[in-house]
């Protein structure tokens, strides 16, 4: 028989049910398909299974004629079978996380097997007998590949595999299991022992500082066609797939690294060659990026690794364990610094980074410590505890019972420390309603499930749980642990008479004391007083906080009472009461407030005015933060009650300023001109500042922007303002001697004492009018100082007097800081009033800080044009607008700018412009904003410059930006005009990117 019979019957031997001429011919026609398909130009990947067919096709056994089994033949058909399997694996680019996945440990074994015998790689030869760089790349990186594929094989072995779920039993199918499970075990028995080989292998291929090749369907067909002329000597040597030196670098790093990482288990110190390889390999995929075409690298693992390897090689002091809350958490068990550890937790129950195995893992550590006899770490165990359990209440898991078995003895210290946790782990301001709720419930089934009332008191007590549960909720708490015991007597349903609550001394002065400053309920403060005044009458509660401030004109009456209770209560009502307004907490403040106003009613008239007023001001409050808002105003009661307030003429009744200042800015904000002018008695003006001011501000108002004659009113105001600015040539010193920066005021109309006391006045002001009638009063003030550069430019400004005849005698710095302060307030009231905007750029232009200038010019034209879709108004880019800008450009060293802002003006600056652009240090843009100019001059002198600089390409783009047809001078005015306020638009739109 010739070897091409032989060779057909040897192929057909496979297919015994398929005659012999037929099964050759699929055969043929298999392999010729599959070529097919491998050569298109954007193939598929095929199916990775095809190497299990051709490689099990290629290693089956023969029969000979005497039924003897025989090890496959050599021969042209399981040639060409294992020339296929290559070549799939080529194309797929010997990507070994892809074969990994499909193919199992002895079919890859034989892939790659069959990769070292193509590649011409002696069988037998030990690999680290070989020396690398005098092989052919691709022989050189057949052994690498195959050497990587050993020790990834071994790495993911040591890991814990998921057994798959049995089906049917089937005789067949489990013997072939049995047998693939044998085969990779030996397998892998053989890849171990040659482990350190392999390492060493892998350890001198990152020597190599030259790229690799490796095989591709090409060069495979070379190798098929000249067997005899490979190693180098043909094409096949060196033109396969080229794999760079770094890519090669990055991912033997990597394999690497994972080997000595899994050997680190019982050999600490080669963890630090794991971290060496690692780090090396981020570094490596920085350099090349992590999109390289042949390293591909998993980066979220390898970033685990790195962190590992930082926590298994840092020593205790070192500074980078301080990177993450696992190297910490190591540092501290290791070291015993528990105390740290609970705090870490306690911080990470904020942000909710530790997993919750991770925490588990960590408390069985400690539980085991503490079991071994360190009776030390009971308390750390209790602490690490709470803080997993309270994570485990925000993340809506189940409570471990480990707590409820630590709960079982509970105690003032174990109470404390919990409150302290769930106080810590939810910030209320930002936290959803849903961590609200459960939070709140884990509070309460913890009051519920306690029997000692003095514990259930130190929780339903804290501050937390007091924010947390509803006045209803924290009712129904009581109801049912009323119902629970007959000893609980808790007193809930607030009484008709203020005095007809009963007291009860349940707890100690200490608890009392600490519920007293937190409570806010009026009748539970007035039971609290009750117990601590019956239980000792030598201290007076009112002291017992630094934050109950009530002011010295109150005080001094409040403390008068002679009853110690009585002035007790009084005392902390209004403290806790004015705390709440000035929290804007205005419901409890009214309750606060209401009650007391019951209190003193009956004792004091003097008392009872006072919360009258300090009820007045709270609601005046309460409409400006509510309906007053969005502009709803306030109902005629409450400007009755204003002008009652004003008009009062009570003896002897204590005043705060405060509330004049409020009621005279109230009335402003609503437009109560016509009484402030017309209405308000003349007494009340002669008497109280604050009206007089009220009444001169609503006067100037009403007349804006009436003719120069009828500003007599205006003239006024500017005489008290200045009056309220001067000084005297006296400075007051301080106790320590130095001179005071509030100097001595003197003002013949007894306004006030300091124009800081006159600015206060303005900060409840929120009418736009008086706003900025206001600060253009002091703009004038600010601009008639002798000594004054840079003018600032404001609305109505011409309505104020020119000059001053006293001029040496105004306390101008004061000036300047007051208009600073007064635009700041405004700009808080309508950040896009551009009047408004250009005093701020104003100031920031006089200060010399030219970038916040551009910031506020460019802001006030883009808010009146709609981003500078529309055109600028006139009145708001004024030829002194656009000079500042151009000034602020000129000094930020942005000279195009400066020459493209000339165009702006009235009359286009020339001069200014060519000579900003002769500059050649410029910090902007320079010729890519020639897009924006539209006069043709300033583009013709541009071309000129650069021709005579040699500036080619410059020269270029402005040729080009003259040459568009839109800016011929022939067009008529308006394409003109439109051309311009088309570039003026992208021009300020890019410079309002720039600085916003």
């Amino acid at each position: 028989m010739s070897a091409e019979a032989a060779d057909r019957e040897a192929a057909t031997s496979s297919r015994p049910c398929t005659p012999p001429q037929t099964s050759w011919f699929e055969f043929v026609l298999e392999e010729a398909l599959l070529e097919q398909h491998l050569q298109k130009p954007s193939p598929d990947p095929p199916p990775v299974q095809l190497i299990v067919q051709f490689l099990e096709q290629a290693s089956k056994p023969s029969v000979n004629e005497q039924n003897q089994v025989q090890p496959p033949p050599d021969n042209k058909r399981n040639r060409i079978l294992k020339l296929l399997a290559l070549k799939v694996a080529a194309h797929l680019k010997w990507d070994l996380d892809v074969l990994e996945k499909s193919l199992s440990v002895p079919v890859l074994n034989m892939l790659l097997n069959e990769l070292l015998c193509i590649s011409k790689v002696p069988p037998g030869t030990k690999h680290v007998d070989v020396d690398l760089s005098s092989l052919p790349p691709t022989t050189a990186m057949a052994i690498i590949l195959y050497n990587r594929w050993a020790i990834r094989t071994i790495v993911q072995s040591s890991f814990p595999v998921k057994q798959a779920k049995p089906g049917p039993p089937q005789l067949n199918v489990m013997n072939q299991i049995q047998q693939e499970k044998e085969l990779t075990e030996n397998i892998l028995k053989v890849l171990k022992e040659q482990a350190a080989d392999s390492i060493l292998v892998l350890e001198g291929a990152l020597k190599l500082n030259k790229d690799l090749y490796v095989h591709t369907i090409r060069t495979l067909d070379l190798l098929a066609m000249e067997p005899g002329m490979v190693n180098g000597e043909t094409e096949s040597s060196t033109a396969g797939l080229k794999i760079s030196a770094e890519e090669l670098q990055c991912q033997v790093c990597y394999d690497l690294g994972a080997i000595y990482f899994q050997q680190g288990s019982t050999n600490v110190a080669v963890h630090e060659k794991a971290k060496e390889k690692f780090f090396k390999t981020k570094e490596l995929i920085a350099k090349n990026g992590s999109s390289s075409l042949h390293c591909t690298i998993d980066e979220e693992r390898l970033a685990g690794y790195c962190q590992a390897c930082e926590v298994l090689t840092s020593s205790s002091d070192d500074a980078s364990q301080q990177a993450t809350p696992y190297s910490k958490i190591h540092s501290c068990m290791k070291t015993g610094k528990y105390q740290d550890l609970v705090k870490i937790f306690l911080e990470d129950n904020l942000t909710l980074s530790l997993p919750e195995q991770f925490r588990q893992s960590v408390l069985r550590e400690l539980f085991q410590k503490a079991q071994q006899g360190n009776d030390a770490l009971d308390e750390v165990c209790f602490k690490v505890c709470v803080c997993n359990t309270v994570c485990d209440v925000l993340q809506d898991r189940i409570i471990d019972i480990q707590f409820c078995q630590l709960f079982l003895k509970p105690s003032k210290e174990k109470i404390d420390f919990l409150l302290e946790v769930c106080s810590g782990s939810i910030n209320l301001e930002n936290a959803s309603e849903e961590l609200k709720r459960r939070m709140a419930a884990f509070l309460k089934n913890l009051c519920l499930g306690m029997e000692d009332l003095q514990f259930v008191f130190m929780i339903s007590s804290h501050e937390l749980f007091i924010k947390l549960l509803k006045d209803d909720e924290r009712k129904l708490l009581i109801d049912q642990m009323r119902k629970r015991s007959p000893r609980i007597n808790l007193c809930t349903k607030p009484v008709p008479s203020f005095y007809d609550i009963p007291a009860s001394a349940s707890v100690n002065i200490g608890q009392l004391e600490h519920q007293l400053i937190l409570s806010v309920d009026p009748w539970r403060i007035r039971q609290i007083l009750i117990e601590l005044h019956g239980m000792t009458s030598e201290r007076q509660f009112w002291t017992i906080s630094s934050k109950w401030e009530v002011p010295n004109v109150y005080g001094n009456v409040i403390l008068g009472i002679k009853d110690s209770l009585t002035r007790d209560l009084v005392y902390i009502l209004m403290a806790k009461g004015l705390h709440c307004c000035a929290i804007k907490d205005f419901v409890h403040a009214k309750q606060l407030f209401a009650a007391c106003l019951e209190l003193v009613t009956e004792f004091s008239p003097k008392l009872r005015q006072v919360m009258l007023n300090e009820m007045l001001l709270l609601d005046i409050y309460t409409h400006e933060a509510g309906p007053g808002a969005s502009g709803e105003r306030p109902p005629s009661d409450l400007i009755s009650r204003v002008r009652g307030y004003l008009e009062m003429r009570v003896p002897d009744i204590p005043l705060r300023q405060v509330v004049a200042e409020e009621c005279v800015a109230f009335l402003l904000n609503w437009c109560e001109n016509e009484y402030l002018t017309m209405q308000v008695p003349l007494s009340l003006v002669q008497t109280n500042p604050y009206v007089k001011l009220g009444q001169l501000l609503a006067a100037t108002c009403k007349e804006l922007p009436g003719p120069k004659e009828s500003r007599r009113t205006a003239k006024d105001l500017w005489e008290v303002v200045v009056q309220i600015c001067s000084v005297s040539n006296q400075h007051k010193r301080g106790n320590d001697g130095r001179v005071s920066l509030i100097k001595h005021r003197e003002s013949t109309l007894g306004i006030m004492y300091s124009s800081w006391e006159y600015f206060l006045f303005f900060f409840p002001i929120q009418e736009p009018l008086v706003l900025t009638t206001i600060l253009s009063l002091f703009v004038k003030l600010h601009n008639v100082r002798e000594d004054i550069v840079n003018d600032i430019a404001a609305e109505y400004i011409s309505i104020w007097p020119s000059s001053i005849p006293n001029l040496q005698s105004v306390d101008f710095e004061a000036v300047a800081i007051t208009v600073k302060e007064l635009v700041s307030y405004a700009l808080t009231i309508n950040a896009n009033n551009h009047f408004w905007l250009i005093i701020q750029a104003d100031i920031y232009f006089a200060t010399n800080q030219y970038s916040a200038a551009l910031h506020y010019y460019l802001q006030a034209g883009a808010v009146c044009s709609d981003f500078f879709n529309k055109m600028v108004p006139p009145d708001v880019y004024t030829d002194q607008v656009i000079k500042r800008m151009i000034k602020c450009c000129s000094l930020l060293n942005c000279h195009t700018q400066v020459a493209i802002l000339c165009q702006f003006l009235r009359e286009v600056d020339y001069k200014t412009a060519f000579k900003a652009l002769q500059e050649q240090n410029s910090h902007d843009a320079m010729d890519s904003y020639y897009e924006y100019i539209w006069d043709v001059t300033i583009l013709e002198y541009l071309t000129y410059l650069h021709h005579k600089r040699g500036e080619t390409d410059k020269r270029q783009i402005a040729i080009k930006a003259i040459g568009q047809t839109e800016l011929n001078a022939s067009n008529p005015e308006e394409v003109l005009q439109l051309a311009a306020q088309r570039r003026k638009k992208k021009f300020l739109q890019a410079m309002a990117k720039l600085y916003f």
